[in-house]
Parts: C-alpha cells; sequence; structure tokens
C-alpha cells in the first residue's frame, strides 16, 4: 500500500505530499507492526492504532483530527482503490470543489453487496438532495475547513457529503477504478443497509432541522393532536345522534393523541429555547470576507470586529 502510494506520488508535485496517515482501528494481526515500519523508513508517513475496534467514522475521524494538510484523502485500506487517482481528485479539488466523492461505476463485488448498496444510494440522494452514485465509497477528497463543523460518530462517514452539502460546501464525484478485494471481508449487506437508513433519518434531522427542532416537533405535535381532535369529533357527533361513546377505546385514544401532541409541541419549543440560548449556532457558514484591504480573515458569526 505504501508503495503503491509513493509510485502515485511520483506523478504529483512533491509539495503536495506532506504526510501519509495509517489508522489501525484495533486490528489483531501484523498491521500496527507494518505501520511503525513505514513510519521509520518514511518520514511523512504517521500512523495512529486505537485501543480497539470502535469502526470506520471513528477511525477516520482519528485520522483526519491528526492531519495537517490543507487537502484530506481518504481511501480504504484493502487497496480495491488505486492510490495514482489522487491526482485526480486534487485537480478537482483545485477546480473549485470542497468535497470530492469516487464513484466506483464497474465494481468486483458479489451482488449481495452491490444490490443493497445501489438501493441506499438512490435512496440517499432523493433525500439529501445530494447527486451521487456511491456514497459508500472510501476513496474522497476533502478541503481541511469541511471538517470543523463535521463529527464523525456511528456509521455517519458515508454521509459527509451530504452533511457538507447542507453547509454550503460544494460537492463533486468523479468515477473511479475499482480493483477486486485482496484483503480483508467485506461485512456490507442486508444488515448494514438498514442501520444506513437508520442513519440517513440522523442525518436529515441534523442538516433540516437542526437550528429549528420547533418545526420538527412542533409539525409532529400538530399532526398528532389533530388526528387526536378529528377523532373526538367524530365521537361528538356520535354522541349528539344519541350514541352512549363513554365506553369506546377510541375516546381514550383521542385523548391520548391529543396529549401527546401537546407534549411533542412543548418540547419543540423547549428545543428552541436550548438552540436560542447556545452559543456558535451558525458556524462555519461564511466562506471568505472581502474588502479594499483585500481579503480577510472569516470570523465566527457573533464576533465581533475589531476597530
Amino acid at each position: 500500500m505504501i508503495g503503491q502510494i509513493e509510485a502515485a506520488f511520483e506523478q504529483i508535485d512533491a509539495a503536495s505530499l506532506e504526510e501519509v496517515i495509517f489508522v489501525d482501528d484495533g486490528s489483531r494481526d501484523n498491521t500496527w507492526k507494518e505501520i511503525l515500519a513505514a513510519t521509520r523508513a518514511y518520514p511523512h508517513v504517521k500512523g495512529v492504532r486505537l485501543r480497539r475496534n470502535f469502526g470506520k467514522a471513528a477511525a477516520l475521524q482519528a485520522g483526519i483530527s491528526n492531519a495537517s494538510g490543507n487537502i484530506i484523502v481518504t481511501m480504504d485500506g484493502d487497496l480495491q482503490d488505486d492510490p495514482k487517482e489522487i491526482s485526480r481528485f486534487l485537480d478537482e479539488i483545485r477546480a473549485g470543489s470542497d468535497v470530492v466523492s469516487g464513484w466506483k461505476q464497474v465494481r468486483h463485488d458479489p451482488l449481495g453487496k452491490t444490490l443493497p448498496s445501489k438501493l441506499f444510494n438512490r435512496v440517499t440522494a432523493k433525500v439529501t438532495g445530494v447527486s451521487l452514485h456511491d456514497f459508500n465509497c472510501g476513496f474522497k477528497a476533502y478541503r481541511s475547513e469541511v471538517f470543523d463543523n463535521i463529527r464523525l460518530y456511528g456509521e455517519l462517514h458515508r454521509f459527509v457529503p451530504a452533511l457538507a452539502y447542507a453547509t454550503g460546501f460544494k460537492v463533486s464525484e468523479i468515477v473511479v477504478q475499482h480493483h477486486p478485494r485482496r484483503f480483508g471481508k467485506s461485512k456490507y449487506g442486508v444488515g448494514r443497509l438498514l442501520k444506513g437508513f437508520l442513519d440517513l433519518l440522523t442525518v436529515v434531522t441534523i442538516t433540516k432541522f437542526n437550528s429549528r427542532p420547533g418545526h420538527l416537533f412542533g409539525g409532529l405535535g400538530v399532526a398528532v393532536f389533530s388526528i387526536g381532535f378529528a377523532i373526538f369529533l367524530f365521537l361528538c357527533a356520535r354522541w349528539f345522534g344519541g350514541e352512549a361513546i363513554g365506553g369506546r377505546p377510541l375516546l381514550l385514544v383521542s385523548t391520548l393523541l391529543m396529549i401527546v401532541g401537546v407534549q411533542f409541541t412543548l418540547f419543540g419549543m423547549v428545543a428552541e429555547l436550548i438552540v436560542a440560548t447556545r452559543g456558535n449556532r451558525d458556524p462555519g457558514i461564511v466562506a471568505e470576507i472581502a474588502s479594499s484591504d483585500g481579503r480577510l480573515p472569516v470570523k465566527p458569526i457573533g464576533a465581533r470586529a475589531e476597530l
């Protein structure tokens, strides 16, 4: 892997290579020994070892947190991605993109992995509005400022383009080569697909209701209350018609729905108060500032200018 990356950077301006970071996510083989040997052989190679297997998102976050470059390229260590294509990602970043995602258009994976992946990608693209064909591709490039306001946890690593897009970053995609797996075993399948859809709900909540939770809980509250109130009106009409409704379960259901609806709405109001009183509510939304003196450093929203 290291040799392939070194060969790739022979075709790239030497100034582009600041460091190569390998993350050992709690492996039980000789991975860490190989990484230590690489750090001794190559001065620009770093190694990060996690105490146990925390998952891909945590491993990526550990690597990104220890990166010092302005452009960060991530790729899996199973040699299915070709390091020689790093230069294409860098070109796309320099052309103006903030996030560049790889698209394994021709895949060398079993059908049990490709079909769930295609379904997941189509649904995710539709829901998030990000026109990518392969959210699961680990071969990506980012400007480092993308991660100033995005923290990876759980399984959110595949949703970084969607999270970045929601913040206003430019997201693009390039087709990459995909080689047959040489090391390790894929764990992607139906189980991971279901977890992916649950994570998608998390992303939708983060991107659409992070600064306005009252819209989410208030909308749910109004909907639930309306259903309960409609049932109550139906029962009232029956009661005025001479029918006894005291023993009908629908009366209890309507009462509970209206109570739950009010609780949802009140919960949304409390959430709005929390959002209104927290600091740094709109981090990273300003890309740059220009004046007659030239470009000025970007300051967080709410920070006072020095006079």
